[in-house]
């Protein structure tokens, strides 16, 4: 005989004996299945269970069968009841969840037959609804992108309402479907729709993100892909840039998310030097591949979305290892380029600076920049790159001056067989980056405002975290063997050319909201900035941290914990919550959303330090991807303010990946504006002017009239 579904709810579970509440409801209203929440209605439950006795004519007190169905549903209501009281007031049971009991009250009363015939009619329609809403997807899917009314037309900033993001769009929401329908298991499928987590880029059957060797494509060279076109290695500059625009678009068709290589400039210079490469010559070859790369020849018309990591000074272990040009070992070493490394950075720069033909910059790449306590502060290239900090915020600055990251950590995953299996490895390269030939398989982001508005209390709390996790892991270690499967199977030719493994690309798991999940457990006087919710946050994320300890010791496969990107996922989140729960707390006026991770609320405070101070010791628990924004009112007008401000942060702070945020505004006809501006001054100012000098004007035609008069 089946088991009950909730064994914790059985006659006698709780040292009482249940009794008929007749009269009086257990819920006022319940979740339909397309999200809409409607009253509780006792005759529907009475109604599928009479029908379910006269589909298998068992004999009953009544030639009907109402006299059983009447009990059975009296105790349907009897284990809801249960089941509502031990959650939070304000919960709504959803309609799957009340079918599932109706089976385990049939069971209970041994009407065996009565269950089958129920099980098949629930499996029944749910066929037929999934036809339906396939024929309804298709039309729902078209105009959802067509009148852009579909939140997922904005999930990416990286794709444009075109043919091309139509396309996407669309192959999107069927890959969807097929992994939530084909791949993961009823209950994965169901947390994710039901805004438990995010299961993100369920729209690609790929892998999440990826970093890799340009030293390996400066060796191989590209190609080795059957039936493709294979180039030799590069043995001049403008063919490396070239290859490495079309490797980084090749690869990128194969990845949901970012491309990364690691030791841009260090890579580049022995080319620099070989060929003795003018300014001009270098800057054309550079202007190319930054060209190349802002070029749409991924799927949707996107971009590749490209990280470089640029060294600035030759790392230790690549020193006194020989330089390769064109696959051959040169008669020096890289640590010999300092000088054309040099160069190389303040080339990058000043093309960075320039932008494009109308004076835009460049989307791609994003430029990491290693800050080593070696660091050349007061060199030419350092004016030059805190000039483009100051002004746009452009680069992002991984720090290995205080944290605990190691510049040769990037080219050291192929050691991971020597690891602690409890041991947690960061996964370097910061939020939009990834070290050479590791990367991610897949990430989830647990909704965390939503178990702190349902929690009883702390262990609860856990408790529920606990079990998202657990979810989430295994959506991981699914996606993980199917990629594998694929990879094999030669569905991804070029990963599998130039990576050969995915045992270093790590299982992410992510969340989101901290401030509005403190806000809703222990109510509004306990935020991400008092000393209560940053102890509670630092406990999250190590309990967090220890569970994916767990996961790596029971699977053998990298786990990490990462501060996920998640601007689209918090609305998507915080939007269900708000239709689910009315009274949840989020952020957001007109529209509801939840905080990025463990991140201060917009607005919170003015005050860089103040905000670095309460954020290292969330930012440091992570072991994955994480960003520290410090946001400034305007540009600052003196590079060496900026410098000295990444300085202090990068020498005093444990942050391990943070960036400059300067606020400026860009008009179409003037551009560049420093500070933020809801309408451009220098046109308001033309625009005075002009209208004082047509008054001027009329003035000077009426007295010319009166004088002629």
């Amino acid at each position: 005989m089946k088991e009950s579904l909730f064994p914790e709810l059985q006659q006698g579970e709780r040292g009482e004996k249940p009794t008929h509440m007749s009269g009086t409801a257990p819920c006022k209203f319940v979740v339909k299945r397309s999200g809409a929440i409607e009253p509780y209605n006792r005759d529907k439950i009475l109604s599928a269970i009479t029908k379910a006795f006269m589909a298998v004519k068992v004999p009953e007190a009544s030639p009907d069968g109402r006299g059983k169905a009447e009990a059975i549903t009296d105790r349907v209501e009897e284990l809801l009841r249960l089941l509502m009281a031990s959650r939070h007031p304000n919960s709504i049971p959803a309609i799957e969840e009340i079918q599932d009991l109706v089976e385990t009250a049939l069971i209970e009363a041994k009407e065996t037959a009565v269950a089958k015939a129920y099980i098949l009619y629930r499996a029944r329609h749910e066929a037929i609804r999934d036809a339906k809403k396939l024929l309804l997807d298709i039309d729902a899917t078209m105009d959802g992108y067509l009148q852009q009314s579909d939140w997922r037309v904005n999930e990416n900033a990286n794709v444009n309402f075109s043919l091309g993001g139509l396309i996407l769009h669309n192959s999107g929401t069927i890959t969807a479907h097929y992994w939530l329908k084909n791949i993961y298991t009823p209950e994965i499928a169901e947390a994710h729709r039901n805004a438990d987590f995010h299961i993100h880029d369920l729209s690609m059957f790929s892998g999440y993100c990826a970093g890799w060797s340009l030293r390996q494509l400066i060796q191989e060279g590209l190609g080795g892909v059957k039936d493709k076109i294979t180039s030799k290695p590069a043995k001049h500059l403008s063919t490396l840039m070239q290859q490495a625009v079309n490797f980084l678009g090749c690869l990128q068709n194969e990845w949901a998310g970012a491309q990364a290589f690691s030791s841009f400039d260090t890579y580049v210079a022995p080319f620099v030097k070989q060929d003795k490469l003018s300014d001009k010559e270098l800057k054309q070859c550079l202007q190319s591949f930054i060209f190349g790369v802002n070029t749409p020849s991924r799927w949707g018309s996107q971009a590749p979305f490209t990280n470089i990591t640029l060294d600035w000074t030759c790392p230790e272990d690549l020193k006194d290892r020989p330089a390769i040009v064109g696959g051959v070992e040169m008669p020096y070493t890289y640590g010999d380029c300092q000088e054309e490394m040099d160069r190389v950075n303040r080339m990058f720069i000043e093309l960075m600076l320039e932008g494009d033909a109308a004076g835009r910059g460049f989307q791609y790449p994003i430029p990491t920049y290693n800050i080593t306590r070696d660091f050349p502060w007061e060199s030419d290239n350092a004016r030059l790159l805190f000039e483009m900090t100051a002004r746009y915020g452009t680069p992002y600055f991984q720090n290995f001056v205080n944290s605990d990251l190691n510049p040769g950590d990037v080219r050291s995953m192929c050691c991971r067989l020597q690891l602690d299996k409890r041991q947690l490895r960061k996964r370097g390269g910061g939020l939009f980056g990834s070290d050479e030939l590791t990367g991610s398989i897949g990430v989830v982001t647990i909704n965390l405002p939503r178990i702190g508005y349902l929690a009883k209390d702390e262990a609860d709390f856990f408790k529920r975290l606990g079990k998202l996790m657990d979810l989430a892991k295994e959506s991981l270690v699914i996606k993980r063997k199917v990629i594998n499967r694929l990879l094999e199977s030669g569905l991804f030719p070029y990963t599998k050319r130039y990576l050969h493994t995915l045992e270093n690309h790590f299982n992410t798991i992510g969340l989101v909201g901290m401030n509005e999940c403190l806000l809703n457990f222990f109510g509004k006087d306990v935020h991400i900035a008092t000393p209560q919710g940053q102890a509670f946050a630092l406990k999250t994320l190590h309990f967090m941290r220890n569970r994916l300890a767990d996961y790596q010791e029971e699977t053998g496969e990298l786990f990490n914990l990462e501060a996920t990107p998640a601007e689209s996922t918090s609305y998507r989140l915080a939007l269900h919550d708000k239709k689910r729960y009315p009274d949840i707390i989020t952020a957001g006026t007109r529209e509801p959303y939840y905080t990025n991770s463990t991140q201060l609320p917009v607005m919170y405070t003015d005050d860089i330090f103040e905000a670095l101070d309460l954020q290292e010791p969330l930012q440091t628990a992570y072991t994955g991807g994480t960003v520290f924004h410090a946001f400034l009112g305007e540009a600052i007008d003196d590079w060496r303010v900026c410098r000295d401000l990444v300085q202090t942060i990068a020498h005093n702070y444990r942050i391990p990946y943070f960036t400059i945020s300067p606020t400026f505004s860009v008009c179409p006809v003037h551009g560049y504006l420093k500070g933020e501006h809801f309408t451009c001054p220098l046109c308001k100012q033309e625009r005075e002017e002009a209208l004082r000098e047509r008054i001027l004007n009329l003035e000077k035609e009426r007295e010319a009239l009166m004088v002629a008069g």
